[in-house]
């Protein structure tokens, strides 16, 4: 089984703002599906085969809450006796996809087992798995727009159409890595 997560925070007024770019992610992934919301998750899921999808409805600081809900059910965090394994190795399992202040815009980078660099999300994750393991693609967001303005109102700012359609075409390049 493989989780999916995109960050982005709930709410229409955030729709198209560069923190919500894991939101867009999965809408142009997926197409036109029909999300669940799911209250025992915090989150709004939908399943495709063996692939559960995943948009929190935590607000971005509290990410970690719905993906630790949604391992906790599936069984997919190691135990070791009763206790969880600390720095368990979920690279294979869980994917997040997340707007990054440090990578330029219209680019991306995927890693694993890599410190939050600064992103709330990320660190909320990383402090309810109690792993920085996992696989992410870091989508880049930064301009010359960011140096002008604090980094909180640059990413909670809207995308332009022009930025919008880079995304589009982002996003379809990384399908088949994801």
């Amino acid at each position: 089984m493989k989780i999916i997560v995109g960050l982005g925070n709930p709410g229409e007024q955030y729709n198209k703002t560069r923190h919500n770019v894991g939101f867009l992610a999965l809408d142009l992934l997926l197409g036109d599906v029909q999300w669940q919301n799911n209250k025992k998750f915090k989150a709004l899921t939908y399943e495709a085969g063996d692939t559960i999808y995943i948009k929190p409805q935590t607000f971005m600081n509290n990410s970690g809450q719905a993906v630790r809900a949604i391992l906790d059910y599936y069984g997919l965090l190691p135990k070791k006796l009763f206790f969880k394994v600390k720095d368990s190795d979920l690279s294979d399992t869980l994917t997040i996809i997340h707007d990054d202040l440090d990578i330029e815009f219209g680019k991306y980078k995927i890693a694993s087992d890599s410190r939050s660099a600064g992103h709330n999300g990320v660190q909320s994750i990383i402090n309810h798995l109690k792993t920085k393991n996992f696989k992410r693609v870091r989508l880049g967001i930064k301009t010359e727009l960011k140096e002008r303005m604090p980094a909180e109102k640059f990413v909670l700012g809207h995308f332009s159409e022009t930025e919008l359609q880079t995304i589009k075409d982002l996003i379809n390049n990384l399908k088949n890595q994801v």
